[in-house]
């Protein structure tokens, strides 16, 4: 789906009641109940925790209250405080503050400081705090009250396993830039509504947005598409239902593709072993894996499964550049429908012009990663030779060598950096992270929706490039970059899977593999496939 402005939200909000003749007070009740259904089923026992609500005079607000009465009916007991008098509010939020208070009767007012320091007590020792005082409609900085209650929020110490929900958007948060031109609530959750909103994968937003997460409110999806200006498309199952369709009964190995993954290193046939696996896990027909000689006994015997063939190896056990001697590496090449190269490499200098030898005369779509990005730092124009399909798969740090510039600089403006790499380097651009982006040299711009904290650790990258890898062979080229997008979101998947079972600390590379299987299951679900 596309993000959208905050104005393009409103025109969307406006044309579903207009043309399609939802009530726009049936949106703001299916916007509250569904941050409601996403605390019962995020938090067991969730009705024996504090739950703290916190809501302003305008639309916002009024998520918050009818969040609060479907808690209430779903056995919670939440506290509800009103940043306003009650007759300053008006419409839908106004409808819905009248429900609350026949339902529960228990509404307390917040018009000062001195009140606000009464509410400090129960944000210390709230479970959850539903952040619900200001929307997308919020210009400029949040100010007095408002501002002092998401200080409040931000500074509390609260229980270790405390959480913070924004309803639609973090309040201070600017819908269309991603600036917090003043206070602005850290949150760990963002409930955001029909579609995301540019400035919450702009710039740092992540540091207040947490995990976005995107709920259908009744608009219909080609609304979005009609309204939409932006090229900024969100990855989630919708937008990669395509690949979806189930295999021919008929199907052989061959009709999936195979796979050369040229990876590993003495010291680093881990990543050689995670590529590979990954490659062939995620459905590739055949998966081959090109190592240095010393390393392929390792991987041989971890996973039967992948065809190994040993390379000439430098004097520390890496890629030596006799792997071209009588075409050795280009008769590798042939009938293969993708390669990744780069995991585990190593950046001795003979295996890096090793890699930028294979970079410069690439016939088949390859995937560049790890070290094989490392090969480039310093010299990205050379990335244009060749004319074969190319993606990178950087994370901030290897994108800020790549472009010359600090980890901050890429990470203040992920879809720019990505969006022009793309373009100059005639290459898809997957910047790694938070909302991990995927650029197309033509200007489209995606952004995935899964993944979590937990991996970030050691390996998950050499997963992701394997994943490609098998994706790029199954399903070719055409087009690119959307088989990449959706390898993004099926990794993320698959990790959050994983950090489902295994928490987030403990969560390894490995663990994301073995969560492939079930991530498929989810997907397939989603897309209504059996």
């Amino acid at each position: 789906m596309k993000i959208l402005s905050a104005a393009e939200m409103r025109e969307v909000d406006r044309l579903t009641t207009a043309r399609y003749g939802i009530p726009s007070v049936t949106l703001m009740e299916n916007a509250g109940v569904s941050v409601a259904e996403f605390i019962a089923q995020r938090w067991p026992k969730f009705a024996q925790r504090r739950i703290v609500v916190l809501c302003g005079k305008g639309n916002n607000g009024g998520d918050g209250l009818v969040a609060a009465r479907h808690l209430l009916e779903l056995g919670a007991k939440p506290e509800v405080y009103l940043f306003a008098a009650p007759e300053e509010m008006q419409g839908d939020a106004a409808t819905n503050c009248k429900r609350w208070r026949e339902v529960s009767g228990g509404l307390q007012l917040v018009r000062n400081s001195g009140d606000l320091q009464d509410v400090k007590p129960a944000l210390e020792f709230a479970d959850i705090v539903v952040d619900a005082l200001l929307g997308t409609g919020t210009r400029g900085a949040a100010e007095g009250l408002y501002a002092e209650a998401i200080e409040a929020v931000n500074k509390r110490r609260g229980p270790v396993r405390s959480a913070v929900v924004a309803v639609d958007i973090p309040s201070g948060l600017t819908a269309d830039t991603g600036e917090a031109m003043g206070a602005c609530i850290n949150a760990t959750f963002a409930i955001t509504f029909t579609a995301p909103k540019a400035g919450m994968i702009l710039g740092t937003a992540g540091d207040h947005t947490g995990q976005v997460l995107v709920r259908d409110i009744g608009s219909p999806p080609e609304l979005i598409d009609e309204v939409g200006k932006s090229n900024v498309r969100w990855i989630d199952w919708r937008e990669v239902s395509n690949f979806a369709l189930p295999r021919r009964a008929d199907a052989n190995k061959g009709n999936y593709g195979h796979a050369l993954i040229t990876a590993g290193s003495v010291g680093k046939s881990g990543a050689a072993v995670l590529a590979s696996w990954a490659a062939l896990r995620v459905g590739a027909g055949l998966v081959t894996l090109a190592t240095p000689e010393p390393v392929l006994p390792i991987v041989a015997a971890h996973t039967p499964e992948i065809m190994t063939e040993p390379l000439p190896a430098t004097d520390v056990g890496s890629i030596s550049m006799r792997s071209f001697e009588y075409e050795r590496f280009e008769k590798l090449l042939k009938g293969k429908r993708a390669l990744a190269i780069g995991p585990g490499l190593s950046t001795h200098d003979e295996t890096q012009q090793f890699v930028r030898s294979v970079v410069g005369s690439r016939t088949v779509p390859m995937i560049l990663d790890a070290d094989g990005l490392n090969a480039f730092a310093g010299r990205a124009r050379e990335l244009r030779k060749g004319s074969g399909a190319l993606a990178l798969t950087p994370h901030p740090g290897e994108m800020a060598r790549l472009f010359g510039c600090g980890i901050p600089d890429v990470q203040a403006q992920r879809v720019e950096v990505a969006r022009k790499s793309a373009a100059d380097w005639g290459a898809v651009v997957i910047l790694k992270g938070q909302q991990t982006v995927v650029a197309a040299p033509d200007g489209q711009v995606f952004v995935n929706s899964t993944g979590n904290p937990g991996m970030g650790t050691g390996g998950t990258g050499d997963v992701l490039t394997g994943m490609l890898a098998g994706l790029t062979a199954q399903f070719g080229v055409t087009p690119w970059v959307r088989v990449l997008a959706f390898g993004v979101y099926l990794h993320g998947l698959a990790g959050d899977i994983a950090y489902a079972q295994m928490g987030e600390a403990p969560l390894m590379a490995s663990d994301l593999i073995h969560a492939i299987p079930r991530a498929y299951q989810q997907f397939y679900a989603e897309c209504g496939r059996g």
